[in-house]
């Protein structure tokens, strides 16, 4: 997941940086007064996302199954500990 996380932030730099030089070159138009941070970020998320959504698809699959993966694993553990708390139970309740 964090193989995925710095990915999508290498395109997110990558079009920040496209999109800073296009405004400063004149041909993106400027923000109004202080705002030019926030519009080139907003441009450069707006299009770093379906960029990030195309290219880095196996990316986030490979992570997806690794969660997954994690998930099913933890929920196995769970089960165990809750029967064998199940079966300390019930042989307590024998004795008793």
């Amino acid at each position: 997941m964090l193989r995925y996380t710095l990915m999508r932030l290498g395109v997110f730099v990558g079009c920040f940086v496209v999109v800073w030089g296009l405004v400063h070159t004149g041909i993106v138009p400027r923000g109004f007064g202080a705002s030019n941070g926030i519009w080139m970020i907003l441009l450069a998320l707006l299009l770093s996302a379906p960029i990030s959504f195309v290219v880095l698809r196996k990316e986030r699959d490979r992570a997806s199954a690794g969660i997954v993966q994690r998930v099913d694993r933890m929920k196995s553990n769970l089960e165990a500990s809750r029967s064998q708390e199940d079966d300390v139970d019930d042989a307590a309740r024998a004795q008793g």
